[in-house]
């Protein structure tokens, strides 16, 4: 994947669009609802700037003289609202290049959405807004809101800017951002900007979120996303946003439809269509979460905590139940409740009450509202233990204070504990609940960072904050280890089994050591030569599994057990799949004992190259255990995928097996996926099961190929 970069002058022209001056409302009139709740909102900001109402009968429109064209306005414009019918659209961009507009909202819908016919008027109008030097955002889209410039173009109602905004919103659905929007403000979440990017003619996602990434105000970025138009485009936005410091926090619908296509290849089918995308979040440092709600919940945490030096986390409540509530989240999440130092524990029982049981998740009793002195000292404790990177405190603040005050000062207790502790600390609510501007006041005065998410998303979302630290050590200590993608170096097309394990061997994976035999004389001689116990496997490009068809034979020694297995399976194989070439059968010692694993790439239509790992044999489509990134890949990712795999316990030797020679198996597993990637496109498919572990000796047993036909 390559990204063209974004000339100076489309940059500009975004700029132009996202902090406009100066606004045109085309089309504008009091009897649409659209065009009424645009104005409203231009007033309810505040904008500063310029509101021009363009209309081609003129005459007043919100009591003021409506121009009949933008170009009649006389005055520069930098981003004008079009709500002109969709047959009338192209019309408007002679109009736009005269006034010298530089962007344009397009409400409008009856474009691509509704099939081939409107994917070609978008085109044309797309085609339109080029020639005249335009950028577009949409259409079918409700547009976009500048909180921090008071500087909105979006057609259904708004609050008002919020204070202390950090997170800015990004939607290919305007509906949703709405939705985003309104939770941010129960939530009392400031959002920056929020973009709705709609049918995508011109710009897409990814230029959304390259705009934000040079924007000083977002801290975190929330996006909702259903489609990626330009995979390249969009990942070296979001690189952009990550280098910039802006985390970017994902909920992403639907699976790839380009995917499912490649799915009928055996790793497709075996890691499913949205693994791609879980592989994609990986390698760029992507928060993907699951719902609405945290989405915003964990966007917010991270524009206002910062960076999380580890990832462990610790955890208080005044409730034991609670605790455990966390500690079964934090189990299921894999997020690291780390048990604590004795030291930590030694500081914990001697400032506790005797009652207390000093552990991670700390139930600090209720004592603590008798005594909320214990909150600041325990917090303290806490921080001081090295396995802890992040705190959370479980407490709700309330909508409103009780009149002796009782929740103001407790919640100054938490805020000297957090102060105390010096690590990123977060106040959560038990349960979903409201953030008033009271509750936004009493935290904030006490120097508390408080979510109402609940602490269903609190701890998600300090996973999260967690593992992306984790991500960020793991990609600055992988970059130089990362081996270059290999270009295309093979001309030939490796196919049959012994034909791309020859093909392994010369690129560094470690192979059984085994011959083709194209008759029973040859494999005799094969096996005596080999001094050991034999497998005899048919040799066939037509036969992906051998052993549905009878071609496989285990454990033969001696002259006549060979020759007896080498013609059974002839036979066996002609009569069971008489189409089938057939180069011969392979003889390669008999195996057994270690563990088999599954290792295969494909080459994704939309992202590129993957690989995935996964327990071999006959175990890899019953179980489906597998790890997936996109290549290329460094042997710290592959160790990552060994560790991920359910079954990775059995590499660490199962009753009395020896244990598995991990950086070993990596190694062997980069080969693996470098092997593939020099293959070239046409590749789609590159298959080893098993790979076979056995202590310190890693080889590739069988090894299958699957190409592009040729066109």
């Amino acid at each position: 994947m390559s990204a063209a970069p974004e000339s100076p002058a489309e940059r500009q022209a975004i700029d132009r669009l996202f902090n406009p001056r100066s606004i045109a409302l085309v089309g504008a009139t009091e009897r649409s609802i659209w065009s009424i709740a645009a104005n409203d909102n231009l007033r309810r900001f505040d904008f500063k700037g310029s509101i021009h109402y363009v209309n081609p009968k003129g005459g007043t429109i919100f009591g003021a003289p409506a121009a009949t064209s933008c170009a009649a306005v006389g005055a520069p414009i930098d981003a004008a609202l079009l709500m002109v019918p969709e047959a009338k659209m192209i019309d408007v961009f002679a109009d736009l290049e005269a006034a010298g507009v530089g962007g344009a909202v397009i409400l409008s819908a009856g474009f691509a959405e509704l099939g081939e016919n409107g994917a070609e008027r978008q085109r044309a109008v797309a085609a339109a807004a080029k020639g005249a030097g335009i950028r577009i955002l949409g259409p079918n889209c409700l547009g976009f809101a500048n909180f921090v410039a008071g500087a909105p173009i979006w057609t259904t109602p708004l609050r008002r800017p919020m204070a202390d905004a950090r997170v800015a919103i990004v939607s290919q659905s305007g509906a949703i951002a709405s939705q985003l929007e309104q939770f941010a403000y129960q939530q009392r979440v400031g959002v920056t900007h929020m973009i709705s990017t709609g049918n995508e003619a011109d710009i897409t996602i990814a230029d959304a979120i390259d705009y934000l990434a040079r924007q000083p105000e977002p801290r975190a970025i929330a996006l909702f996303l259903e489609s990626v138009r330009d995979p390249a485009r969009f990942a070296a936005a979001v690189q952009a946003a990550t280098a910039a410091g802006k985390p970017v926090v994902l909920l992403k619908v639907g699976t790839s439809e380009a995917t499912a296509r490649a799915a009928q290849a055996h790793t497709g089918s075996l890691v499913g269509d949205d693994r791609i995308f879980d592989a994609l979040c990986r390698k760029l440092g992507l928060s993907r979460v699951h719902s609405l709600e945290e989405l915003i919940v964990t966007a917010d945490l991270f524009a206002r905590l910062g960076p999380v030096e580890c990832e462990g986390l610790a955890l208080t409540a005044m409730s034991g139940g609670m605790c455990e509530i966390m500690t079964d989240q934090a189990d299921a999440e894999g997020i690291a409740i780390p048990t604590l130092a004795d030291g930590t524990l030694k500081r914990l029982r001697e400032a506790l009450p005797p009652f207390a049981t000093p552990a991670n998740p700390l139930d600090i009793t209720g004592a603590a509202m008798l005594q909320p002195d214990l909150i600041p000292t325990a917090l303290a404790a806490l921080a001081s233990d090295a396995s802890v990177g992040a705190l959370g405190f479980v407490f709700d603040a309330p909508l409103k204070d009780d009149a002796r005050g009782f929740a103001r000062s407790f919640i100054r207790h938490i805020g000297e504990g957090f102060k105390a502790a010096g690590k990123p600390c977060v106040m959560m609510s038990h349960t979903f609940s409201a953030v008033n501007g009271e509750a936004r006041e009493m935290t904030d005065s006490a120097g508390v960072i408080y979510s109402g998410g609940g602490v269903r998303h609190g701890v998600s979302a300090l996973g999260h904050l967690a593992a992306h630290h984790a991500w960020r050590r793991r990609a600055a200590a992988a970059a130089d280890n990362v081996p270059a993608a290999a270009g295309t170096t093979n001309a030939a097309r490796p196919n049959g089994e012994r034909d791309v394990l020859d093909y392994l061997a010369t690129a560094g994976v470690p192979v059984i050591p085994a011959r083709l035999a194209r008759s029973a004389d040859e494999a005799v001689a094969i096996a005596l030569a080999l001094e050991a116990n034999v497998v005899l496997k048919i040799a066939s490009p037509d036969i992906a599994h051998k052993t549905e068809v009878g071609g496989v034979a285990l454990n033969l020694r001696g002259e006549a057990a060979v020759r007896n297995a080498f013609d059974t399976m002839l036979a066996r194989v002609r009569e069971a799949a008489p189409a089938a070439r057939i180069d011969g059968i392979v003889v390669a010692p008999m195996r057994q004992g270690g563990v088999e694993l599954f290792v295969g790439t494909m080459n994704d239509p939309q992202w590129g190259p993957a690989i995935a790992v996964g327990l071999g044999g006959i175990w890899v489509e019953a179980l489906k255990d597998t790890s997936l990134r996109l290549l290329p890949i460094g042997e710290q990712d592959a160790l990552d995928m060994l560790a991920e795999l359910r079954g990775t316990k059995l590499l660490d030797g199962f009753r009395g097996a020896p244990a598995a020679d991990r950086q070993a198996l990596a190694r062997a597993i980069v080969a693996i996926g470098q092997a593939a990637l020099a293959l070239g496109p046409d590749l789609v498919s590159l298959e080893i099961n098993p790979l076979l572990v056995d202590g310190a000796r890693v080889e590739a047993l069988d090894g299958l190929t699957e190409w592009k036909e040729s066109e």
